[in-house]
């Protein structure tokens, strides 16, 4: 069991791995080994609370498939081992992240001393706009 919070965590059975040969720089080892690490967690089917699913959608953005799946590939080191690491580790902290319910905001009122510094602050620049207008005549 991977824990993401103390009342939600995921099964290791849940998540889909699969490697591949990995791009850009690294000589001979990139193409000889598949370092390339692909993480693939179904969230349609996963258990956990219908909010946090929701809440998931934007935070994932592309990582999240039409179909519900979630895709995190890493390929940052030339280590396969932790290149799944670094996979879950970034699965780990969007789910953290989704976890997290936002805060209500509180409809707030502005203060009447507020508002009449506001209409103050814009009369002062309105004339100071309109005294850059057209220059008086000098006959």
């Amino acid at each position: 069991m991977i824990r993401i919070t103390d009342s939600v965590s995921i099964d290791e059975d849940e998540i889909v791995w699969a490697f591949s040969r990995a791009s850009g720089p690294g000589g001979q080892n990139v193409n000889k080994v598949s370092t390339a690490a692909e993480l693939r967690f179904d969230v349609a089917r996963a258990f956990l609370p219908d909010d946090l699913k929701q809440r998931l959608q934007p935070i994932a953005g592309r990582l999240l498939t039409k179909d519900g799946v979630l895709v995190i590939t890493a390929q940052e080191t030339r280590s396969q081992e932790r290149n799944r690491e670094i996979a879950l580790q970034k699965l780990v902290a969007l789910l953290r992240k989704a976890a997290q319910r936002p805060k209500r905001r509180i409809a707030t009122r502005p203060t009447r001393a507020s508002k009449t510094r506001r209409l103050e602050s814009k009369a002062k620049r309105s004339t100071t706009k309109k005294l850059r207008g057209s220059k008086p005549d000098s006959d």
